[in-house]
């Protein structure tokens, strides 16, 4: 059994769960200092109202994309993952640029809130709830499709990527916990320096993958005859839309590292690696990759992500 199909999922949902407490473990420690711990009841509504709402929104994905089948399911697919780049890669960016700042940020916020009384509990759910929310969207969106079974595998491993997904949840509830109850102390900046890392690469395989869905939505392989009855395979393929291609095979590593045996399927599930690359996938995989960590890296020096007009005149 092969269970390398959790590790993705796992380190998204911990790295996304962590950021999710840090905000909760924030809010219940100023409510406390602030001698307001009426109020936290609120803040245990929201995170369960953003899990209720984050639930609901990946069932619904998870009902979209199982409910189709060939181009259909291939292009829905293909979109999720659009979007969990674009997603996944912003909120990196951002969580880099503000985590010096967030406790601040969260201060202000939560001094806000309790300034109006009357709606205070509503309004500190309501900040709780979508930070939840927010990064349950991310996941969501990342792991959309994966836990239908994999019918390659037998047993519990054929739910790997839920399994990874769960232990996400899990481990950074318990981070959470260690750091506001139990007083543990953990360098959390390093710890998201660590995550922020092989997300970026997570990410840029997922650019490769994305590739992949987007070709065969764009592939028809057989047709239906209506004399037979039966479908019959085309060969070539033909291509919907014509000028859409992956160009010219430049890889072949099915000898040296095949993706379907260790350690080539953890690579694969973890950073996109496929042992047949196509030209198009490979300029767009180090283009995303230098691109996306160019702005990351930027962002983690506390430097500016891009130069203004008059910056460059200074230069």
């Amino acid at each position: 059994m092969d269970f390398s199909a959790a590790i993705p999922t796992f380190v998204i949902t911990l790295r996304e769960g962590v950021e999710a407490t840090l905000v909760v473990g924030i809010v219940l420690a100023i409510l406390a200092k602030s001698g307001q711990q009426q109020l936290q009841k609120w803040v245990y509504l929201g995170v369960i109202a953003g899990i209720l709402l984050s639930s609901i929104f990946g069932a619904l994905a998870q009902a979209v994309i199982g409910g189709f089948s060939g181009q259909i399911y291939y292009l829905t697919k293909a979109v999720f993952s659009l979007a969990a780049i674009a997603m996944l890669s912003w909120m990196l960016v951002w969580m880099t640029q503000h985590a010096r700042m967030l406790k601040k940020e969260i201060e202000g916020a939560v001094g806000n809130v309790l300034s109006n009384r009357e709606n205070a509990g509503w309004a500190i759910m309501s900040m709780i709830m979508v930070a939840v929310l927010r990064e349950g969207a991310e996941i969501v969106l990342f792991i959309a499709g994966a836990f239908n079974p994999d019918s390659t595998q037998t047993g519990i491993a054929q739910y790997a990527p839920a399994l990874g997904a769960i232990l996400g949840i899990i481990v950074s509830a318990l981070i959470g916990v260690g750091i506001f109850k139990l007083g543990v102390k953990i360098n959390i900046r390093l710890f998201f320096q660590v995550l922020g890392v092989i997300l970026l690469l997570i990410v840029s395989g997922l650019v490769i993958s994305t590739l992949s869905a987007f070709d065969l939505a764009n592939t028809v392989d057989k047709v239906l005859n209506p004399a037979t009855g039966s479908y019959e395979f085309l060969n070539p393929p033909h291509k919907i839309v014509p000028w859409f291609t992956l160009g010219r095979q430049v890889t072949d590593t099915t000898s040296v590292l095949p993706q379907g045996k260790f350690p080539g399927i953890v690579l694969s599930t973890m950073f996109g690696y496929s042992d047949k690359l196509y030209a198009v996938q490979l300029v767009a995989y180090f283009m995303f990759l230098f691109t996306a960590g160019t702005i990351y890296f930027r962002a983690l020096a506390g430097r500016p992500i891009f130069h203004s007009r008059t910056q460059a005149k200074s230069i």
